[in-house]
Order: C-alpha cells, then sequence, then structure tokens
C-alpha cells in the first residue's frame, strides 16, 4: 500500500467521512483491511472490532474512538435534522 502524504490523507478522510454522514458506506467499508489487521491497528481485539461492524456491540464512546482513531476520527455530536446536516456539511 502506497504512503500517503499527509495532503492525500487528510483529502481521503474528509472524503470517507462525507460517505459515512450521507451512509452511501458503512463503517465496515471505510479501509477494506482485514478485520485482524485494522483491529491490531485500533488496538482493539478482531471479536469486537465484528461486532461493532455487525451492530451487535453496545459500545462505550472510549471503544469507538479507540475503532475510529486509525482514521483520525473521534465520536461528536452531530445534528438529527437533515437539513442542518446539509447545512453543515457545505459550511
Amino acid at each position: 500500500m502506497k504512503r500517503l502524504t499527509a495532503s492525500e490523507r487528510e483529502a481521503l478522510l474528509l472524503q470517507l467521512l462525507r460517505q459515512l454522514l450521507a451512509d452511501d458506506i458503512s463503517e465496515g467499508e471505510v479501509l477494506g483491511l482485514s478485520q485482524e489487521r485494522y483491529a491490531a491497528l485500533a488496538g482493539i481485539s478482531r471479536r469486537t472490532l465484528s461486532d461493532l461492524e455487525r451492530d451487535k456491540a453496545s459500545p462505550s464512546i472510549a471503544l469507538l474512538n479507540a475503532a475510529f482513531r486509525p482514521l483520525g476520527l473521534q465520536v461528536g455530536l452531530l445534528p438529527r435534522s437533515s437539513v442542518l446536516l446539509a447545512r453543515l456539511m457545505t459550511a
């Protein structure tokens, strides 16, 4: 896998975040890595990652932050209103 420059990594993260927020992709589709490799990267077990991907877990904020840390993301609050979310995305 080619190493990305900082600007390429940031552009990829923004693209993935937009796709996630628009429900165009799921959390499990983000990287295309094996569960074992991504779980090791995130510092969580493969089973925990699998449960997260299948919505079979009741994760804590700390666990979600660990799972998303390799992507440069953290859990946060977003407006429930699609109108407000669209305005946020275009701001």
